[in-house]
């Protein structure tokens, strides 16, 4: 894959190659049987499989469980009062994110209102000044129509 004078070819290792040693089958007649009672097993067993091996290994005592303890009554009444007091701590945390929501939408509809009066002024703002600019609106001689409504002729 590499020629053999590239700069970055890999360098020539000796490989050492082990085989696995053979273990010769176990003799089952050379291995006594221990019988086996069900109430205790003795410190060194072995067992012959199907096949004729013999498999020899230490007894292990099973695991024995814990004995359970009985388990103090509660009375209803305990129940109930813790039930009522979980209850009434959903209740009062539900309320104060009622509250919570209230106060902010209010603080939403406020900030609403003052925007849109201030939109709204700024184009009243924007009439005002620029009506006096464009040459097709009407202008009022507001001395003249004082004088008409009052009858003042001159």
């Amino acid at each position: 894959m590499y020629p053999e004078n590239a700069p970055h070819a890999p360098a020539v290792r000796s490989v050492e190659v082990h085989h696995p040693t053979p273990i010769p089958p176990a003799d089952p007649v050379a291995a006594p049987l221990v019988p086996m009672h069900l109430g205790a097993l003795p410190t060194v067993a072995s067992v012959v499989l199907p096949d004729g091996r013999v498999v020899t290994g230490y007894a292990i005592e099973p695991a024995k469980p814990e004995p359970v303890t009985a388990k103090p009554a509660v009375s209803r009444a305990a129940v109930n009062v813790a039930l009522g007091g979980v209850g009434f701590l959903a209740v009062c945390g539900g309320l104060l994110l009622l509250t919570t929501f209230i106060a902010a939408l209010t603080a939403l509809i406020t900030q609403l209102i003052i925007l849109a009066a201030v939109i709204f002024g700024g184009w009243i703002a924007v009439q005002v000044f620029t009506a006096s600019g464009h040459k097709g609106s009407t202008t009022v001689n507001i001395r003249r129509a004082v004088i008409k409504r009052n009858h003042f002729h001159s």
